[in-house]
């Protein structure tokens, strides 16, 4: 019997030919030859502004594409259709967050029935009036693409900073906005980072300007009223591999400028007192050494790697003095425990971690040093810690969901622990948890690792290997994909899908450990961990081959295409959203927004003849040959600064050129947004009903 995508798309019109122009490139005494180069546009930080400068050629190209899509997936119109009502209906249209208290008011945002943008509010602190600050969907209107980088308020609640792309290049307006009338002042900031922070006194604001390379390479100080190009430098990062970011802490005594990479970081701090001053280095980079800091009063609490702390640890130190021979532990590195992240408050101390894959928050009183644990019963779960936005309180906020239960959000009294439920995430068409099935399986590597796999399936799923099932994956940076509650891919799993997100190495599911063993050397373990996990689904029954869809973005999108080159037997068909597949030229371009802070992640294929193999051995577009690849699907943003428009295309046109499968190879781009798609609530479940419908087509289920 032919598998379902033998047998999923009709007759094609011929796909788009894209023209070949060789270029060569030799490096290490090693010669590449790239028949797509052309595709990269040479003016590409302009076309980040404005579109209508790219190439024709090229902008002729990507169209051509996106009409093959349009034919391909034409018979799919109803279906998508279908899910987008699905998935809209499950989202409650007039949703509000629930506001947090800080000083006499407490802020929040919302979404109106029809809204695509966040509506940000205050209102009194104990409730009552209630008042709108920014109308996202008035700011939005008229615009093809438009994302908020959210609202700040100063100390004394009397402005508001306010940040959009309307591009999707990631380049944020910053404006100052009126709380109390709710207008702009005449004042706006361009080429940031997406925020801005207050200083005390709410006359000026610090923030990061990107620069022409799309870094975030220097923090200016801006007074409300001056000119832009009267703002004072205050750190310029020299070095083009390193992050950073601006931030302040919550007494308002310190403003925090974290500079950093994937594996280093550095940290110096201005006192609000002395403004005009030169920020404090904390403690020097070193190679391999992370930390974070938080204010506790008279101390800083600082959570690290430092000394060999793996897992990490939280050392303190005065605030007068927070160099690293002041560091003190206060929270021993204990191997396997993994701490995520730090908050403190006027007595107690808060940091999330993961033992044994599952997250738990711990809080410790600071005056007696007791500690006790907030956790959950389920095999898998998510645990979100938002804290509080005020210093002295005992009360804090998390998020609990699971693949069956949706987000509950509590308060959380640190003195007395007891929860408060304060909302439930509604599911307006109706959800009902006792219908589904969560389970947490594991996976045997080629090297005896055990991987994690979260599954979520309905009741009466027959598991004797008929179900489809999509298969997602990420891998990279540390980053640890929880298995949290998804109103979306109940549209799959009720038309009878497997869904299962692979915990592969390359995050830190399992620890530092297991991301460290998934980078550099090591990132082939990444891509046999998902192949992994297929083949026990498999051997379990929980699917076929011939009946997975693989799904993975961005450096997940590096993941597909790897699997691809590597089993592409084991796929019913990949979906692959703005793949990072041309990974070694993109490590040798160092002109690249993201290529010299990747180093760490990847390798430095420029300096070293050693790491230049490494990625030439998996790099998903250096290693198409001729194999019969399944269907595939790639997306594609074209003012994405982060995997550039010309990656999927030039995988696309050589995966074309050198599958003996037949099957059809798809891309198609978003030519009005970047790196997430596109910016409104619902616009953005249009793409995944998008994404949907092609699982459930090349699996046989459309």
């Amino acid at each position: 019997m032919p598998t379902p995508s033998l047998t999923a798309f009709g007759p094609l019109p011929p796909a788009p030919v894209t023209p070949k122009k060789p270029v060569s490139d030799t490096r290490h005494g090693l010669t590449r030859t790239d028949d797509y180069a052309w595709l990269r546009a040479d003016n590409w930080q302009a076309v980040f502004h404005d579109t209508s400068l790219l190439d024709p050629e090229i902008r002729t190209m990507l169209e051509a594409e996106n009409a093959y899509v349009d034919a391909a997936m034409a018979d799919t119109a109803a279906l998508r259709e279908a899910l987008f009502e699905e998935m809209k209906g499950r989202i409650k249209q007039d949703d509000s967050s629930i506001p947090v208290k800080d000083g006499p008011f407490a802020y929040g945002s919302l979404f109106v029935t029809g809204g695509e943008q966040p509506h940000y509010f205050r209102e009194d602190r104990e409730g009552g009036h209630r008042t709108v600050l920014l109308n996202g969907d008035a700011e939005a209107e008229g615009k093809d693409y438009f994302r908020l980088a959210g609202l700040s308020h100063s100390s004394d609640h009397r402005l508001g900073i306010w940040g959009y792309d309307d591009k999707g290049s990631e380049y944020f307006t910053l404006k100052v906005r009126d709380l109390a009338t709710a207008t702009d002042l005449d004042d706006h900031v361009e080429n940031t980072g997406g925020g801005g922070v207050f200083a005390p006194d709410g006359k000026s604001y610090f923030y990061t300007l990107q620069d022409e390379n799309h870094r975030p390479s220097k923090v200016f100080h801006h007074i409300i009223g001056q000119s832009q190009s009267a703002d004072r430098l205050v750190y310029e990062e020299k070095d083009p591999g390193f992050f950073m970011g601006v931030g302040g802490s919550m007494l308002d005594d310190f403003i925090f400028i974290d500079i950093h990479d994937h594996e280093t970081s550095e940290y110096r701090i201005l006192s609000t007192q002395h403004l005009d001053a030169e920020p404090l280095l904390v403690a020097e980079r070193e190679e391999g050494v992370e930390y974070s800091m938080t204010e506790g009063g008279g101390v800083f609490y600082i959570l690290t790697n430092e000394g060999g702390a793996k897992d990490f640890k939280i050392v303190q130190a005065p605030v007068t003095a927070p160099g690293k021979e002041n560091w003190r532990e206060v929270v021993p590195h204990v191997p396997g425990r993994l701490i995520l992240s730090h908050m403190a408050y006027a007595r107690h101390l808060v940091w999330l971690e993961r033992l044994e894959g599952l997250p738990r928050i711990v809080i410790r009183d600071r005056k007696t040093g007791e500690e006790h644990a907030i956790a959950f019963d389920e095999q898998a779960y998510s645990l979100g810690l938002s804290g509080a936005a005020e210093y002295d309180t005992d009360v804090i906020r998390f998020s609990y969901s699971s693949m069956t239960t949706p987000s509950q959000l509590y308060d959380y009294n640190m003195a007395t622990r007891e929860r408060t439920l304060l909302k439930t995430q509604e599911v307006p068409s109706g959800h009902n948890p006792e219908d589904y099935v969560t389970e947490r399986v594991f996976a045997p590597a080629p090297d005896g690792e055990l991987v994690p796999v979260s599954l979520l399936y309905r009741k009466g799923t027959p598991l004797d290997g008929s179900a489809p099932c999509l298969l997602y994956g990420y891998g990279a940076y540390g980053i640890t994909i929880p298995a949290g509650f998804s109103t979306s891919c109940l549209s799959l799993v009720d038309r009878g899908f497997v869904y299962a997100i692979a915990h592969i190495r390359g995050g830190k599911d399992k620890g530092f450990a297991w991301y460290e063993n998934g980078k550099m050397a090591h990132k082939a373990n990444t891509f046999r961990d998902f192949i992994a996990a297929a083949d026990h689904l498999v051997a379990k029954g929980y699917t076929a081959y011939d009946r997975i869809v693989a799904e993975g973005g961005s450096a997940g999108g590096m993941l597909m295409g790897a699997v691809a080159n590597m089993a592409p037997e084991k796929f019913a068909g990949i979906i692959a959203a703005v793949p990072f597949v041309d990974v070694l030229n993109t490590m040798l371009d160092d002109t690249l927004p993201l290529t010299p802070p990747e180093w760490p992640e990847w390798g430095n294929p420029i300096e070293s003849k050693e790491e230049y193999g490494w990625i030439a051995a998996y790099s998903p577009y250096d290693n198409v040959a001729a194999k019969p690849y399944p269907p595939i699907l790639a997306l594609a943003g074209l003012t994405d600064p982060r995997v550039t428009y010309w990656e999927p295309a030039k995988w696309v046109a050589k995966l074309r050129d050198h599958s003996t499968s037949g099957q059809p190879v798809l891309l198609k781009t978003n030519m009005a947004a970047g790196h997430g798609g596109k910016s409104g609530r619902f616009q953005r479940l249009e793409e995944v009903a998008f994404e949907y419908a092609y699982a459930l087509k090349v699996a046989g289920k459309a």
